[in-house]
């Protein structure tokens, strides 16, 4: 069978793992905020009803591309690919392109990320390994201008962080959400593990300290893990209503 993504890939390991998926959906939730293109979102009424659900929707689609086969990928590629489309035929205007390689660049940068703060370091093979699954999802979409290698991407991802975010009314309507949707425990948790994976500007912009109190937890909840106790610690920190499709997140071939 064809995979799309090779079964010895990091990526698999990567995005096989929930807790890892957590730390993705953590960190694009700050900067999907940011995102100058995010009324775009607001516009199908969609994201300020269902935040959490519509910004896991897109984690979530991400992981099953990764596992399937290169059919059933592209199937899915295409498809969303329509939906948006469906979209910007409904609103008399087209998506920018920049926003579409945004949200591309942060399924790679938040991949590296949160794997590199849950597990190890990535090596500069590994990084274009993720950088190379993206880009042909992307390429796939038929997003145009995107980098070739993941250094060229290093150096656009920088421009396009201090192009295309800001601390808007949507990105403020946005928080204001997720602490709705959340709780105020778990919004806080949220913030928390957002300061471990979001680029220095996004920190800026939000006003988030350099400092999480999840860092000095990590290795705990690394050792919960070997001792299999770490979805008691997941159960206290994610909303019921998602606990069952985190925990799938883990099962996969």
């Amino acid at each position: 069978m064809d995979l799309f993504v090779k079964k010895s890939s990091v990526v698999r390991e990567i995005w096989g793992k929930g807790d890892t998926i957590l730390f993705i959906f953590a960190g694009a939730s700050a900067e999907f905020a940011l995102n100058k293109a995010v009324d775009w979102l607001y516009f199908t009424g969609r994201l300020p009803t269902d935040p959490l659900g519509r910004l896991f929707s897109t984690v979530t689609y991400a992981r099953k591309i990764v596992f399937s086969p290169t059919d059933g990928a592209h199937k899915s590629i295409d498809a969303m690919r329509a939906i948006h489309s469906g979209v910007e035929k409904t609103r008399g205007a087209q998506i920018p392109d920049w926003a579409y390689r945004d949200v591309l660049f942060m399924l790679i940068h938040y991949s590296i990320a949160s794997f590199e703060v849950l597990e190890r370091k990535l090596d500069d093979e590994e990084k274009e390994e993720v950088f190379n699954v993206f880009f042909r999802m992307g390429d796939r979409m038929g997003l145009v201008g995107l980098p070739l290698h993941y250094q060229d991407w290093l150096k656009m991802r920088k421009s396009h962080l201090e192009e295309n975010l800001e601390l808007s009314h949507y990105s403020k309507d946005l928080f204001i959400q997720y602490k709705k949707h959340l709780g105020s425990f778990r919004y806080f948790i949220l913030k928390q593990a957002q300061v471990l994976v979001v680029p220095p500007i996004v920190k800026k912009l939000l006003g988030m300290s350099k400092f999480s109190i999840l860092a000095p937890v990590i290795p705990l909840y690394k050792f919960s893990r070997m001792i299999r106790m770490d979805w008691f610690l997941k159960s206290i920190f994610l909303p019921s209503a998602y606990k069952k499709q985190i925990k799938e997140l883990d099962v996969h071939d």
